[in-house]
């Protein structure tokens, strides 16, 4: 699997960067070590001494240096080994290790693991984030056994819920739903409402707790690679969206390998019924959607993977549904952003 490499990819929650502390963590194949400085932003470099390729996260922070477990070998913010404690005290040229710009925003760390200008203004908007009250779930985070592309597949075709999470997030009345795709640049959302229906359990729970008829909207936003926030809940049938309450999902898939993938997740809610803002409430919400992804999803989508390495590509002629209409536009997308970047080295090689 080709990855697009000059984007933001989120690396962790900020909170999982404690001060003092090495934190290890492969991204698109890549081990890597963050740490945060005093003072400072968070640093990421390769989890790799320039020596022996020890892993630096087995070391031990000195201060703002990450001092090697192996031989001693330390190494500042920038990836340069400023001491050798060996008598010499000699530091070869090539000694040193690569960092990565980090952005800290949205209560995440962003990293950039392209070639190219990292611009801070391409991370995609998720302040619905920032907000620290009861209103956000838990910043959750787990790793799925599959490549991230299916992962996205799962998410932009919502028609599964009413399958896969049947009683949770969706039902069977909620089938006819029609799929609507608007693009904006190399943003997509894709758009489901299903018409006086019963409420899903999760909604039902968090907004009349009587069973009866709503209309219920998924409205999913998706920016390259592979960050995605989802506007969903129900309200009155024919009523505006504002008389209901929903929350916003977000889900951020960054590569780990190219068969697994790490998925972080929270949710903020609006327009919260009276009673329900409690810490109880707060957990099970966030037990809930764990529950989908990690029981539901996961092992689907899991054996999906296993299904499709198995088989030779020439007998993989998968049809599609009308549902699938913002999984072709995505996969369009980025296949269109790999290409573009990899013709650069094209032109390179045909050069030389």
């Amino acid at each position: 699997m080709e990855f697009l490499q000059n984007t933001w990819y989120f690396a962790a929650w900020g909170a999982d960067i404690e001060p003092g502390k090495l934190f290890a963590r492969t991204l698109l194949g890549k081990p890597l070590v963050f740490f945060r400085p005093s003072g400072g932003a968070v640093v990421a470099l390769d989890d790799r001494c320039a020596h022996r390729a020890a892993p630096l996260s087995m070391g031990r922070l000195d201060g703002d240096r990450v001092v090697c477990g192996y031989h001693g070998l330390e190494f500042d913010g920038s990836g340069a080994c400023v001491r050798n404690p060996h008598p010499s005290g000699r530091i070869p040229a090539a000694a040193r290790v690569r960092s990565y710009p980090v952005v800290e925003r949205h209560t995440g760390l962003w990293i950039w693991l392209g070639d190219e200008a990292a611009d801070p203004a391409l991370i995609p908007d998720f302040s619905k984030l920032d907000d620290t009250g009861p209103s956000v779930t838990r910043r959750d985070h787990m790793v799925m056994d599959a490549a991230y592309d299916l992962i996205v597949d799962n998410l932009l075709d919502c028609s599964h819920t009413s399958f896969l999470h049947e009683g949770i997030l969706g039902n069977q009345p909620m089938i006819a739903a029609p799929t609507e795709v608007r693009q904006s640049g190399r943003t997509l959302n894709v758009i489901r409402t299903a018409r006086n229906v019963p409420p899903p359990g999760m909604f039902d729970m968090l907004f009349r707790q009587d069973g009866a008829p709503v209309d219920c909207w998924t409205d999913f936003r998706w920016d390259p690679p592979s960050c995605l926030l989802l506007d969903v809940g129900v309200t009155p049938p024919g009523r505006p969206k504002e008389e209901g309450t929903g929350y916003f999902g977000t889900h951020i898939l960054t590569p780990e390998t190219e068969r697994t993938t790490h998925y972080q997740f929270a949710a903020t809610r609006w327009n919260i019924r009276a009673g329900s803002e409690t810490e109880e409430m707060r957990q099970k919400i966030s037990d809930l959607r764990r529950f989908a992804f990690e029981e539901q999803d996961e092992p689907m989508i899991r054996a999906q993977q296993r299904i499709i390495d198995l088989t030779p590509p020439h007998e993989l002629k998968r049809v599609l549904l009308e549902t699938d209409a913002g999984v072709v536009h995505w996969r369009r997308i980025i296949d269109e952003m790999i290409a573009a970047e990899r013709r650069p080295s094209e032109r390179l090689a045909v050069g030389a």
